[in-house]
C-alpha cells in the first residue's frame, strides 16, 4: 500500500471549551469542509473510518451527508490510539479496491460533554479490579506513574516536561484557530501550575475541547485529478506489545517500552526513509511525557535521551531538529483524540501550516503512547 492512497481534503470545526452543535452536527460539518477541500461531491464516498468511541455512527453520517452505497467501513478502539489507524484502514481499502473515496472523522464534544473518568465504576475494565481501587483512577494518574518511573529511570525532570509544553504552546500561539493561541505561557508559570497527579501539573494535561476534524482519502490516480496537492500515506503500522496492560504495562519487562515500540518497527519497515530523513512530527502528546517516550520508541534518539531531546529547542519550527506538534498538538490547540495531529501533518506537507517547517518533505504522525497505537508516515 506504499504512496496508493492519498488525503486530498481535510476539514475541522472550531475549537472551543464549548460548542453548541451536537457530534452529529460537528461530524457533518468537518466532513462536508474536507470534501469541499479535495473538490469531491458527498454523493461520492463510499467508505468510512472512525474510532469506535465515536458518538456518530456510519448510517446516520452516510444519510445526512448525502453519500453513496457504503462498501467499506470501519472503526478502531482504544480512543487516542486510533487515530493514525483511522487513515491507515482507509489507505488499505483505497488500495485494495475496496472503496474509491473514503472519508475518516473524529467528532467529540469532551469540552461540554460527559468526563467519562467521572465514572470510574463504568470505567472498570478488568486490569483496573488490580488499580483503580488504589487510586489510579484517570489515565493522568497511570502515565504520572510512567514518568515518575523515567524521572528516577532515566534522569528525566520537570523542566524536561516544561520544555515540551513550552514548545508546543509557541506553536500554538502561531496558530488562529488554536485554543490557547492568544495565551503564551513562561516557564515560571509552568513551575507555578497546580497539580494533577504529581509529578504531572496541569500543563502537563491535554486540553478539554469540543469539536470535530476529518480526511478525505483516494488513490493516487484520483488524486491527480483533485483541489488540493496530493499528500501521500507512504506508510502505516499498528502495535500493542507482547503482554501489554493499558496504561501501566505492569507485566511487561519495560513498562518504559510502550506500544510505539511495536508499532514503529513495522512502520519503519515498510518506509523507504527513516527517522532520520522525517523533515516534521505531529506526536501524541495528550500528557508531556508521552513525547520523551516516543521519540525513544519510534528511533529518533537512543532509550533514555528523549528528555534530553527535547533541551536546546530541537522540538521547535524555528531551527529544530525534529520541530514537533505545529499547530499546538493536544495539549495547546485542542484534545480530539490526536486527528488534529493528523491534519497538521497534512497542512505541513502542503506547505500551510502557521509554523511552517521549510523544505519538509516527510512527517510521521502518532497516536496514543500507552494505548495499543498507531502510526503514519506522509510524504509529498
Amino acid at each position: 500500500m506504499k504512496d496508493a492512497a492519498a488525503i486530498v481534503g481535510i476539514g475541522q470545526t472550531a475549537f472551543a471549551k464549548s460548542l453548541e452543535a451536537t457530534e452529529g452536527e460537528l461530524a457533518l460539518q468537518a466532513i462536508i469542509g474536507a470534501l469541499d477541500d479535495a473538490g469531491i461531491e458527498p454523493g461520492e464516498v463510499d467508505g468510512l473510518c472512525s474510532y469506535t468511541l465515536e458518538a456518530t455512527d456510519e448510517v446516520e453520517i452516510a444519510r445526512n451527508l448525502g453519500a453513496g452505497d457504503i462498501t467499506f467501513f470501519s472503526q478502531v478502539g482504544y480512543g487516542g490510539g486510533a487515530g493514525c489507524a483511522t487513515i491507515g484502514h482507509a489507505a488499505m481499502a483505497v488500495a485494495t479496491k475496496q472503496a474509491r473515496v473514503v472519508v475518516a472523522w473524529r467528532s467529540r464534544k469532551r469540552g461540554s460533554g460527559p468526563k467519562p473518568w467521572a465514572q470510574s465504576a463504568k470505567e472498570m475494565a478488568p486490569h483496573g479490579h488490580w488499580s483503580r481501587p488504589w487510586g489510579l483512577l484517570r489515565p493522568v494518574d497511570e502515565i504520572a506513574m510512567l514518568a515518575r518511573r523515567y524521572m528516577h529511570e532515566h534522569g528525566a525532570t520537570r523542566d524536561h516536561f516544561a520544555n515540551v509544553a513550552l514548545s508546543i504552546r509557541e506553536h500554538a500561539n502561531r496558530n488562529p484557530a488554536a485554543m490557547m493561541c492568544s495565551k503564551p505561557m513562561t516557564r515560571e508559570q509552568y513551575m507555578a501550575a497546580r497539580w494533577i497527579s504529581e509529578p504531572l501539573c496541569l500543563f502537563d494535561n491535554c486540553l478539554e475541547t469540543d469539536g470535530a476534524l476529518a480526511a478525505v482519502i483516494v488513490s493516487k490516480e484520483r488524486a491527480q485529478d483533485c483541489r488540493q496537492a496530493p499528500v501521500y500515506v507512504h506508510a502505516f503500522a499498528q502495535g500493542i506489545p507482547r503482554q501489554h496492560q493499558t496504561m501501566v504495562n505492569f507485566f511487561c519487562e519495560d513498562p518504559l517500552e510502550g506500544p510505539s515500540w511495536t508499532c514503529s518497527k513495522l512502520l519503519w519497515s515498510r518506509a523507504d526513509f527513516g527517522p532520520a530523513d522525517v523533515s516534521v512530527a505531529q506526536i501524541y502528546d495528550a500528557f508531556t511525557p508521552l513525547v520523551p517516550l516516543s521519540l525513544e520508541g519510534y528511533g529518533f534518539c537512543a532509550k533514555g535521551e528523549g528528555a534530553a531531546f527535547t533541551e536546546n529547542g530541537n522540538i521547535s519550527w524555528a531551527g529544530g531538529r525534529l520541530p514537533i506538534n505545529t499547530s499546538g498538538g493536544g495539549l495547546s490547540e485542542a484534545y480530539v483524540h490526536g486527528f488534529n495531529l493528523i491534519t497538521e501533518g497534512v497542512r505541513q506537507m502542503r506547505g500551510t501550516s502557521t509554523s511552517q517547517v521549510q523544505g519538509a518533505e516527510t512527517c510521521l504522525v502518532t497516536s496514543g503512547e500507552g494505548v495499543p497505537t498507531s502510526a503514519i508516515l506522509l510524504r509529498r
